[in-house]
């Protein structure tokens, strides 16, 4: 079983990133559970505006778009910027948005059959919105997403250190993470026994 992370940072490398420290937590869980892991720093790819897999002109989307379908788990990493996704995280989404009309042998949807979850960093509150609103999308595009498959950390509200500033609330982010990694190792296993059919005509 393969899991894709895409970091949604606004931090290109070799900056450090709460969102990425973080995840690493959730890396571990999985990686405990046989699950390989790759991890994309988009912020650091020429990833153009536009709802299509390929938009042309050194578009790097395409490639991050291979590892997605090579993927049965997807998890997409965001801090919080005025209660909301990082403007990282929404072109990201758009840009999965081009799975809605691309489908597999079966006529099942490609995002069909695979899960997807979120984390969230920030030093103030907001996390909940951020979840919704990316996990809302991800279920638009049809990814399945299973209870609690989310963690999340923050010092809300107003402004504050940042995750690795900061020990408190690193427990329960990483119990939080934990449970999200089994939770969507076994709905990703559920499905790969008993996948999602077409939708009817």
């Amino acid at each position: 079983m393969r899991a894709l992370i895409i970091n949604c940072t606004l931090k290109p490398s070799p900056q450090t990133s709460n969102t990425e420290a973080l995840a690493d937590t959730v890396i571990s869980a999985l990686k405990n559970r046989s699950v390989e892991v790759d991890t994309v720093r988009a912020v650091d790819l020429d990833i153009k505006p536009g709802v299509e897999t390929d938009m042309g002109g050194g578009d790097e989307w395409p490639a991050v778009h291979e590892k997605v379908l090579e993927s049965q788990i997807l998890i997409i990493a965001s801090p919080t910027w005025l209660g909301r996704p990082s403007s990282v995280a929404h072109r990201v989404l758009e840009r999965l948005d081009a799975m809605l009309s691309e489908s597999d042998d079966e006529g099942r949807p490609v995002a069909y059959n695979r899960v997807a979850g979120v984390l969230v960093t920030g030093n103030e509150d907001g996390a909940h919105h951020v979840i919704s609103e990316i996990s809302g999308g991800l279920a638009d595009i049809g990814f399945t997403i299973p209870g609690q498959a989310w963690t999340y950390w923050h010092l809300g509200p107003g402004p504050g250190p940042d995750y690795l500033d900061d020990d408190r609330g690193h427990d329960w982010a990483a119990s939080t993470g934990r449970a999200m990694a089994s939770n969507l190792v076994h709905a990703a296993r559920a499905l790969a026994e008993n996948p999602l059919p077409a939708p009817p005509a």
